[in-house]
C-alpha cells in the first residue's frame, strides 16, 4: 500500500518537474522573442528566472519552481541511475544515461539558484552563479573547452535524432488524435533546442581553437541567442529561435500531461541492454 502511494507521489513530482522546465523555457523564449523586436534582451535560464522572480509577486512562483526543478532533477537522476527507460548498459545506453545524469545535476543547480532568489541572495545579472563561475575557471584550457564542445554537439545531435525519428512518442500515453498536434509541436521544439545546443558547441569550439570570436567567461543559452542575432537576418532568426524555445516549453508541458513515468520498471529482471 505504502509503495503504491509512494510511486504515485513520485509520478506527481516528476510531472511537476516537467512543468517547471516548461516554465523556464517559456520565459527564455518570451524574452528572446521580445529581443527580436527590440523590446528586450536575450537571457539564459538564470537571468530569465531572476528577471521574473525578483519582483514583488515572484516569491510564491519561485518556491513552486524550486520544488519543481528539484523534482525534475531527481527524476533525471533516477532515469540515469536506475534506467527506468531501459536504455541498457551498452555504449548507446551509457551515453544517454550520462546525458540524463548531467541534466539532473544541471537542474539541481538551477533549483538551488532559484532558492537563492527566494532568500534574496541571487547572483547579479550576467553572473552564472557559483557553479557556473567555477566551471568557467576550469574551461579556460583548450582540452576542457574541446570536451564541452563535443558534449554539446552530441546533445544537439541527439535532439535532432529525437525530432526526426519521433522516438519521444515511445514514452507518451497520448491517443492518436492528440498525437496529430503533439508531433509538430514536439519536433519543432526539439529541433530548436538542438540548434541552441549546436551553437553553444560551436562557441566552445571557438574557445578550444583560441578563435577571436571567443570573449571569455561562461557560455550559455544567452550567448547562443546573441550569436544568432549577429547573423544575416539575425532579428528574424532570433524571432524563430524564440518561437522554437516556446515550442520546446510546450513540449515540456506535453510531457507533464502525457509522459509515462515508468518507475514500476525499476529493478525489472527483463531489462534489455544495447549492443
Amino acid at each position: 500500500m505504502f509503495q503504491r502511494y509512494a510511486r504515485q507521489a513520485f509520478r506527481i513530482a516528476a510531472r511537476a518537474g516537467y512543468a517547471a522546465r516548461g516554465f523556464v523555457y517559456l520565459i527564455i523564449g518570451f524574452f528572446a522573442a521580445l529581443a527580436a523586436v527590440g523590446a528586450g534582451e536575450t537571457m539564459d535560464s538564470k537571468e530569465a528566472l531572476e528577471r521574473v522572480l525578483t519582483n514583488r509577486f515572484g516569491g510564491p512562483i519561485a518556491i513552486a519552481l524550486v520544488l519543481g526543478l528539484a523534482a525534475y532533477s531527481l527524476w533525471r537522476l533516477v532515469q540515469a541511475i536506475l534506467d527506468t527507460d531501459r536504455h541498457g548498459r551498452g555504449g548507446k545506453g551509457i551515453v544517454i544515461r550520462t546525458g540524463l545524469f548531467i541534466s539532473g545535476i544541471s537542474y539541481a543547480a538551477l533549483s538551488l539558484f532559484t532558492g537563492s532568489l527566494v532568500r534574496g541572495a541571487g547572483s547579479p545579472p550576467g553572473d552564472g552563479g557559483v557553479i557556473a563561475t567555477t566551471i568557467a575557471g576550469g574551461i579556460a584550457s583548450t582540452p576542457a573547452a574541446a570536451v564541452l564542445a563535443l558534449t554539446f554537439a552530441i546533445v544537439a545531435f541527439a535532439h535532432f535524432i529525437k525530432a526526426w525519428t519521433g522516438r519521444y512518442a515511445d514514452h507518451l500515453t497520448a491517443g492518436r488524435a492528440a498525437m496529430r498536434w503533439i508531433h509538430p509541436v514536439s519536433k519543432l521544439g526539439l529541433f530548436a533546442r538542438g540548434l541552441s545546443f549546436g551553437v553553444i558547441a560551436m562557441l566552445f569550439g571557438y574557445r578550444a581553437i583560441g578563435d577571436q570570436h571567443d570573449q571569455g567567461g561562461t557560455i550559455g543559452l544567452a550567448d547562443a541567442l546573441d550569436f544568432v542575432v549577429e547573423l544575416p537576418a539575425g532579428d528574424w532568426l532570433l524571432a524563430g529561435s524564440g518561437l522554437g524555445l516556446l515550442l520546446f516549453a510546450a513540449y515540456s508541458f506535453i510531457q507533464t500531461a502525457y509522459r509515462r513515468i515508468n518507475i514500476e520498471d525499476i529493478g525489472s529482471p527483463e531489462r534489455p541492454t544495447d549492443d
